[in-house]
């Protein structure tokens, strides 16, 4: 068992198997991952959570209390931020069972102005969509993938066009995604030229 600091044990020691993960959802990859990165100091990001108006609270007993009618009281901007190598990170996760492509739909106009704000602020935005069927997660560039949704003339990226345009993350056991090694390929890449990593 691998121990944090907070004596939570996350991972256990069982070789990664390809298929091992196909049940786990990609919040859940990525919410692992992200323990790990804090963890070993690589980076401070977290799932934002969702603000909610709690309407109406059950007591059953002195001591539980249930929530049993609660509204989103505004519009979720994007899934996880944080701070990477200095530099804001934001960003969308998303999942598709579809085969051929991932559909705009998916994606609400207020996460669209959400992340041009942060790429005009200097901050990093992108996506990561996993295609649940072929079990591959793929990072996409915020500026990429906005210029098509805005575009108008499709309602989807294929997913040729996904694996042409974006960038595949790599899966293991600790992180279970290793989506910084492609944060840092695709923004950092002065790191790599200097002989940092």
């Amino acid at each position: 068992m691998i121990g944090y600091p907070n004596k939570k044990n996350l991972h256990n020691t069982i070789p990664f198997d390809n298929h091992m993960s196909r049940g786990m959802s990609l919040e859940d990859d990525l919410n692992d991952s992200n323990a790990y990165y804090r963890a070993c100091d690589r980076a401070l990001i977290h799932k934002k959570p969702t603000p909610i108006q709690v309407v109406k609270v059950d007591y059953p007993a002195r001591t539980a209390a249930k929530i049993v009618e609660a509204y989103y009281k505004t519009p979720s901007t994007t899934d996880y931020n944080g701070i990477y190598k200095g530099k804001a990170i934001d960003f969308e996760a998303k999942e598709t069972r579809s085969k051929t492509s991932f559909p705009f739909s998916s994606i609400h106009p207020h996460q669209i102005e959400h992340l041009k704000k942060v790429l005009f602020h200097g901050g990093i935005g992108f996506f990561i969509i996993r295609f649940s069927y072929y079990d591959e997660t793929y990072l996409l560039d915020a500026n990429f993938l906005i210029s098509l949704y805005e575009n108008g003339t499709k309602k989807s990226i294929s997913y040729k066009d996904v694996k042409k345009h974006g960038s595949f993350i790599r899966r293991g056991l600790t992180p279970k995604l290793y989506y910084l090694d492609n944060v840092d390929t695709l923004y950092f890449k002065e790191d790599y030229s200097n002989g940092k990593k």
